[in-house]
């Protein structure tokens, strides 16, 4: 057929698709899935095309493509399908999805450029001091972003100069579209004949460097690297290795030994990733009796949640189902939480896949981001993802695993769409035929109550791998503790003789405390002053490495404060204690220990976090004291002793899943002790010992906790047993967010009685300067009943927008909030 018209997706918040004209010489390389490149609002975009059409009835008259930029589609058909369902199921546009699943690289916009007018004859008369600068400045340099004006002029407000120019037709505005991705290009050195077709001759090769030793050096490195009958390496590679030059290399050039070309290179893949492969260990009677269950789960197409307890070699069993996947030319897809989690589970499969494995997070550069985008479409074999790896253009996906599916970190919360990665991967493996499977050692109440339920098969691994034990917890009460005037409020005489002991054993220790910083806040003993964030209704909290007060919510810095700035006291007294602290603290009780902090302080970066690991797992640390980046994933062989120094901070969070959530952490971390041969020990530090989490964590008794949360959350009407909505509404003026709120709730109140509760204030009622009210709706698990509802509160949405009074209150729609 003839294509005369497409529907484009922009990666922006549209409330609908719009379509355009497709001119003659473009008819026949227009497909779905490829880029075009087309305006709106005066302005370039590349946009996805969603749909053709040989005729289209339209309210309006459609513009023409401007260009097509691909060649073959960036966007498969399933990631079509999956963008709509996740648009529809989340309450958001496809552009915020678009927007979301696509490397900025392939997200194309214009760059407003100011060139001089063609009717401008260069006569500078009745032109203000600033608008003969500019119009100077173009007349040198032919064109001037906003940018550039902005800097010529030392103004950020230049627009009324650019209004004043285009009336007086000295300028006019032209748009280009920016291309963001460029390959990388590194300059190649080749081997030249005859040493690259007869090693042989390479002796003569060597004869003609003889007189330098840099050059000798530069020779021996390339022979080194090119093992694998690879001939044509990085420079940088070659110097790295010799320690020469580049006019080394230049030298040998000239020599006609190689031959100098500048060519792309990937940014994803190293030339030498598959040098270290190593063979899996044997499979375990249980390991492969895991895998036959799972299995067969997958072959009736159902998701699998394989419930492993810490230790008992999960793992393992996720390689030899990703090594079968392989040998069927599928592609497999790994989710991990966090990118603290991944940098050392790639480590280990790359000793396994090498070069097959692939990495895809949030902390990769936009070209990184595209390569990976198109190493994916082409047939990259392995992707170990964080969450938005689930948008990836698999042409073949075989199998998915969401590990550590429990973990909150799958959960997007802002912005839109506001998605949890573990339930949209359910999706994605019904529409692409793959298998999926569910690892934890603490599994959520949603997953565990699908499986118990028989949507989900369960498959249970329930003793640790070889030799390692589960690790004995004690439990040290802190009431009695309190009365001994040796307690600073922090370590246990318990905790105290565990970590010598184990110093005298040469064993690690890992010391865990969910609360980044040195203490939560600073206050003052005589009129009762607070160090409050002036942008959010929180504490400030003290980072006495950097001398500052910090908001963790909206990033807000202040000095540390001498004397009080209300009454000028000088007793300010600081409350609490975070990571910093007890680093400080542990430094002085153990002055010999070699002690280290891993929070988002100290490691900011992947390569930070990678080298506080490493030294960690060559045994140069002796303790590592974290927040909960510390409790899932690592594994270390010497760990002796995990303590959790407040126990409490995790039960007394206000939130449906504080229980869950407090469970969940107590067991992951205590379950770092311990991994090998020699049992561990777990120290949790606690005023309520008789807490049935406690309890139920002491015993290692999940079945317990799932029973007795289960029936709480069906008193209570909470999921998994009900389904939950959660809608936020922000303003910067409290009164106006609070009035909209109330006139949003009224108006689905009235439609949906009982089943909204609010609005209400939540416990921490301001961020970022932005006033906040919820309103939650708690409703069966009906599929018609949720999508009549979500589709009452997205026109409810649209009506208050209509209002004068509250277009400018933001509105949040969160499905499944939990």
């Amino acid at each position: 057929m003839a294509i005369k018209f497409v529907t484009v997706i922009f990666p922006l918040a549209l409330p609908k698709l719009y379509s355009y004209s497709v001119p003659k010489e473009f008819e026949s390389h227009v497909d779905i899935g490829i880029r075009v490149e087309v305006s709106l609002k005066n302005k370039l975009y590349s946009a996805v095309v969603a749909e053709i059409h040989e005729a289209l009835i339209l309210e309006y008259k459609p513009k023409p493509i401007v260009s097509i930029l691909d060649t073959i589609p960036v966007v498969t058909a399933t990631q079509l399908i999956f963008w709509r369902w996740m648009a529809e199921y989340y309450c958001c546009t496809i552009g915020e999805v678009m927007n979301v699943a696509m490397p900025a690289g392939l997200k194309l916009e214009s760059e407003t450029k100011v060139i001089t007018h063609p009717d401008f004859n260069e006569t500078y008369e009745g032109l203000t001091d600033d608008e003969f600068l500019i119009a100077e400045a173009i007349s040198i340099q032919n064109e001037l972003t906003i940018i550039q004006i902005q800097d010529i002029l030392n103004k950020k407000t230049i627009f009324p100069v650019i209004r004043n120019l285009l009336d007086k037709k000295v300028i006019y505005i032209k748009e280009d579209l920016i291309e963001k991705y460029k390959p990388r290009m590194l300059n190649f050195m080749s081997l030249n004949e005859p040493y690259k077709s007869d090693p042989n001759r390479l002796t003569e090769a060597f004869d003609l460097v003889v007189n330098s030793e840099k050059q000798t050096k530069a020779l021996l490195a390339f022979v080194q690297l090119s093992r694998n009958k690879i001939f044509n390496l990085p420079v940088s590679d070659i110097t790295q290795l010799s320690g020469a030059d580049s006019n080394v290399i230049q030298a040998m050039a000239k020599k006609n030994i190689f031959t100098i070309i500048k060519q792309k290179h990937s940014r994803i893949h190293s030339i030498h990733d598959s040098s270290s492969m190593e063979k899996m260990d044997e499979l375990s009677i249980i390991q492969q009796n895991a895998i036959s269950e799972i299995k067969n789960v997958l072959s009736v197409g159902k998701p699998c949640l394989l419930y492993g307890i810490t230790g008992s070699g999960k793992t393992r069993v996720y390689a030899e189902l990703i090594k079968e996947n392989l040998t069927e030319n599928k592609q497999t897809l790994y989710l991990l939480p966090e990118i603290a989690l991944t940098t050392h589970m790639v480590e280990r499969l790359k000793t396994i896949f090498g070069s097959e494995v692939l990495v895809y997070h949030s902390r990769m550069n936009n070209q990184e981001r595209v390569e990976l985008w198109s190493a994916v479409l082409l047939g990259a074999k392995l992707v170990i993802a964080a969450r938005s790896g689930l948008f990836l253009p698999f042409m073949n996906l075989g199998l998915i695993i969401v590990d550590e599916e429990h973990d909150s970190s799958f959960k997007q919360n802002d912005p839109n769409p506001r998605y949890n990665a573990r339930d949209a991967s359910i999706y994605l493996s019904s529409i692409t035929h793959a298998g999926i499977i569910l690892g934890s050692a603490t599994p959520s109440l949603e997953s565990f109550s699908n499986a118990t339920s028989h949507k989900y098969g369960l498959v249970s691994m329930m003793e640790r791998h070889g030799e390692s034990i589960l690790p004995k917890i004690q439990i040290v009460d802190l009431k009695p503790e309190r009365k001994d005037k040796r307690f600073d409020g922090i370590f246990s005489h318990q905790l105290i003789n565990a970590i010598e002991d184990a110093l005298i054993e040469k064993e690690q220790i890992l010391i865990f405390q969910n609360r980044r910083g040195y203490a939560p806040t600073i206050s003052c003993q005589v009129c009762g002053w607070k160090a409050d964030c002036p942008n959010c209704d929180v504490h400030l909290t003290i980072h006495k490495a950097f001398n500052e007060l910090r908001c963790h919510y909206c990033g807000t810095r202040t000095k540390l404060p001498v004397q009080c700035p209300a009454c000028g006291n000088h007793d300010l007294q600081e409350q609490g204690f975070g990571t910093e602290k007890i680093e400080e603290q542990m430094k002085i009780l153990f002055p010999t220990a070699v002690v280290a902090r891993v929070d988002m302080d100290t490691a900011k970066t992947k390569l930070a976090f990678e080298n506080i690991i490493h030294d960690f797992e060559d045994k140069k640390i002796d303790m590592l004291i974290g927040t909960q980046m510390i409790t899932k994933g690592l594994d270390f062989d010497h760990i002796a002793l995990v303590g959790v120094l407040n126990a409490d901070t995790l039960l007394r969070y206000p939130d449906m899943r504080a229980n869950e959530r407090a469970f969940q952490l107590l067991t992951q971390v205590a379950g770092r002790a311990g991994r090998r041969a020699k049992q561990g020990k777990v120290i949790i530090q606690t005023y309520h010992p008789e807490h049935p989490v406690i309890i139920e964590t002491l015993h290692h008794m999940y079945d317990r906790f799932y029973l007795r949360e289960s029936e709480e959350r069906k008193t209570f009407h909470y999921p998994p047993f009900f389904r939950m909505i959660q809608i936020e509404l922000l303003h910067k003026n409290e009164g106006t967010v609070a009035h909209a709120a109330n006139v949003f709730a009224d108006q689905v109140r009235n439609k949906i009685g009982n089943r909204l509760i609010g609005p209400a204030i939540p416990s921490i009622a301001r961020i970022r300067g932005q006033y906040i009210q919820t309103i939650t709706i708690k409703m069966e698990k009906d599929p018609g009943t949720m999508t009549k509802i979500k589709l009452l509160i997205q026109q409810v949405k649209s009506r208050l927008k209509q209002v004068a009074a509250y277009r400018t209150v933001r509105v949040n729609i969160d499905v499944d909030p939990y």
